[in-house]
């Protein structure tokens, strides 16, 4: 039987989502707990990658078990195996052809920003003094929506067969002295919300104006965009698949 698990993670600790051979990562720390829960190897499939520092809010993950697992029961075993910055939610019995990464059709990111100094911002935010014109950088994201290559906005050398996204929503929206961009997309490429929040910054400065963004995008040079904002800042808050309804505390 396949099971999917929804979970979250403080990314502060982990090398990414993805394992690697040396350096923690949050699949190899889930397989390792899911493994001695279930006395067998657990090879968890995830629904996509996270770089190292980065959050997520929702997170999916799939893995095949011949018994049948009590979703509440498993959730309090897992989490109590489990270090205090991953948390699992539910067990989702599926289809064998179920596929974290393949099926999910929508993802959701956040990128947080604090603009005046705040000890207690500063692991899950990133701290910019400088003022930002909101306004522009809000009409710059409007223009995301004509078009669906990125390839600017992309991790060099990566092994894509597109660059093509379809971005659904961004938007930037301003509490006080805390800002928080929000984008939507069927897919996105490695690096890509950080690219472009560093693009987008640029704008707020006034170092870039709307036609240079619109010639940033249709050039596909990664060198032309803006800075990759620090990791810590971005969270992963929502993967949507057409057979899983999402939890009402959503």
């Amino acid at each position: 039987m396949r099971y999917f698990i929804e979970f979250a993670y403080n990314g502060k600790n982990y090398h990414g989502w993805q394992y690697q051979p040396d350096a923690i990562s949050v699949q190899e720390t889930l397989n390792k707990a899911l493994s001695l829960l279930l006395k067998q190897e657990i090879e968890l499939v995830g629904a996509g990658r996270t770089d190292t520092g980065v959050h997520a809010r929702q997170m999916y993950a799939h893995f095949d078990f011949d018994q049948i697992l009590d979703s509440d029961r498993w959730v309090q075993k897992l989490n109590s195996f489990l270090p205090k910055d991953i948390a699992v939610y539910r067990f989702i019995p599926l289809h064998d052809e179920a596929h974290a990464r393949f099926d999910a059709t929508g993802r959701t990111y956040e990128y947080h920003i604090h603009l005046f100094k705040d000890p207690f911002e500063n692991e899950g935010s990133w701290f910019h003094f400088h003022p930002l014109n909101v306004e522009a950088m809000n009409q710059a994201s409007q223009l995301l929506f004509d078009y669906t290559d990125f390839e600017c906005f992309s991790k060099v050398h990566t092994d894509v067969r597109t660059f093509n996204c379809t971005i659904t929503e961004a938007y930037w929206q301003q509490n006080g002295t805390k800002l928080v961009f929000t984008i939507s997309a069927d897919r996105f490429l490695r690096n890509m919300v950080r690219a472009i929040v560093g693009t987008l910054i640029k704008i707020g400065l006034g170092k870039t104006t709307l036609d240079e963004f619109r010639q940033i995008i249709e050039s596909k040079n990664r060198s032309r965009a803006g800075f990759s904002v620090p990791a810590h800042g971005l969270y992963l808050t929502r993967v949507v698949y057409p057979y899983i309804q999402e939890r009402h505390s959503l």
